[in-house]
């Protein structure tokens, strides 16, 4: 009888100890495996840059993050009401991150600068490793110097933050021969 008892104790155990195993597979930091997570940075949220997010991540299910639907602080701001840690936590459960910006003043839009910038401090270098991140930078005319500064700001902000940095598009044909990496 005391055999049985530990027995059936010790299968307890490893039932319980598999089932949390198992609900943790393909999770790293809070990460959903296969979730996408595309954070847009226009204020025209339906614009050029939500399209070329759709071509990017076309036949997939992705959330949008509309970040003025949010408010960030700039760095060093402590106002009531900021929204950063939530904006956080979505990006936490991702896979994979598409962050989009549209050229403003020969550079990303403000509302994406300040998320970047946030990150300094509470997040720590190389915390979202194991994700991928693409970045969707368009505009009217932006120049070329516009775009690789603006894309070498994102390949160090991967960098710095562990993710792994899979290529910017900045219109319709790129972002279709970028949707491949989308896995």
């Amino acid at each position: 009888m005391k055999k049985n008892l530990i027995v059936t104790f010790l299968l307890l155990v490893v039932i319980a100890f598999s089932a949390l195993a198992t609900s943790h597979k393909g999770k790293e930091n809070n990460m959903e495996t296969n979730k996408i997570l595309f954070i847009n940075g226009s204020p025209n949220v339906n614009g050029n840059t939500a399209a070329l997010a759709k071509e990017l991540l076309r036949g997939k299910d992705f959330e949008t993050l509309n970040l003025t639907d949010y408010r960030i602080n700039v760095y060093g701001q402590t106002l009531d009401g900021e929204q950063f840690d939530e904006v956080m936590s979505k990006l936490k459960e991702a896979q994979i991150v598409v962050i989009g910006s549209q050229v403003y003043w020969h550079n990303m839009a403000g509302s994406v600068r300040t998320l970047l910038d946030r990150f300094y401090g509470p997040v720590q270098q190389g915390e979202l490793k194991g994700r991928k991140l693409f970045f969707i930078y368009q505009g009217a005319a932006p120049e070329e110097w516009m775009l690789k500064d603006g894309e070498y700001t994102m390949k160090r902000f991967a960098s710095l933050y562990g993710f792994s940095y899979e290529g910017m598009a900045t219109n319709r044909k790129e972002a279709r021969a970028l949707s491949g990496k989308v896995r």
